[in-house]
């Protein structure tokens, strides 16, 4: 903002935070839906899957 030539207060710019994006997980707890198979023990299928059309 700064380059902007917007007036940004040094008080301001010291308690910016990443929070506002919701990607980052500040509490190193993952959450992965894994499909029916994984969940049973087996693995997954390395082939691609196959192409779809869309109409």
């Amino acid at each position: 903002m700064r380059a902007e030539g917007i007036h940004v207060r040094d008080e301001d710019i010291a308690r910016l935070s990443p929070l506002k994006f919701a990607h980052i997980n500040f509490h190193g707890r993952y959450s992965f839906a894994l499909p029916v198979e994984v969940q049973g023990g087996q693995l997954r299928s390395t082939a691609k899957p196959e192409k779809t059309t869309t109409v």
